[in-house]
């Protein structure tokens, strides 16, 4: 169980304009349109847009990652969500398959293994580009207390058909997961800004599932 939002609020966001790799705007397409579908609940193009943002601010602040691979990544990362395990790996699939006739062989190899590594977000350290696509899509952590409940509501309601007591339950094992690594982010930055209150949430959100529980 993983981490749009509130309906009216920013679930479909427009980011034609941030696609990485032009003459393939018919995979951009394809790929906004998977996370603009209105079954989504967290993983929607408000998620692939702070993604891109914090990825850009990470390279504001000393990350250096080759951009290309990373972006692609980035936006494949969630394509294929539906609550089962093999999502990551699906959507990699998808990567391969849909990027091979737009980018380098070696670029698409590396867009790929990225998205897999979201699957559990452990880059080696020596890893730019895994520790720089990890730090941003577990920064929604370390959002201020009202996104981060945003998100939180939005998580439950991709898990709709769980029951109170079975979402709580397993959610619970998540973030407890989380908050048993010895750090939840790789890069100096974040470790620095989104580390703290990162732990911040999870104690908190921890503690409310046991108040309910």
């Amino acid at each position: 169980m993983s981490g749009a939002d509130r309906p009216g609020s920013m679930g479909v966001v427009d980011l034609s304009d941030r696609w990485p790799l032009p003459g393939a705007e018919d995979v951009r397409d394809a790929v906004l349109a998977a996370y603009a579908d209105p079954s989504r609940g967290y993983h929607d193009t408000r998620h692939l847009s702070e993604v891109l943002d914090r990825l850009d601010e990470l390279a504001a602040h000393g990350a250096a990652y080759d951009a290309t691979p990373v972006l692609l990544a980035a936006w494949f990362h969630d394509g294929v969500y539906d609550g089962e395990r093999d999502a990551e790996e699906r959507s990699a699939v998808w990567a391969e398959e849909a990027l091979a006739a737009h980018a380098p062989a070696e670029v698409v190899a590396e867009a790929a293994r990225l998205v897999r590594l979201t699957e559990t977000h452990e880059p080696a350290d020596d890893d730019a580009g895994g520790c720089a696509l990890s730090d941003a899509d577990l920064a929604i952590l370390a959002a201020p207390r009202e996104r981060y409940d945003d998100y939180v509501a939005a998580v439950r309601r991709e898990y709709a058909h769980l029951d109170d007591a079975v979402f709580a339950q397993g959610r619970a094992a998540v973030l407890r997961a989380l908050a048993d690594k010895p750090h939840l982010f790789h890069t100096a930055h974040a470790r620095e800004r989104w580390e703290a209150p990162a732990r911040a949430n999870l104690d908190r959100e921890l503690a409310e599932l046991l108040v309910r529980s």
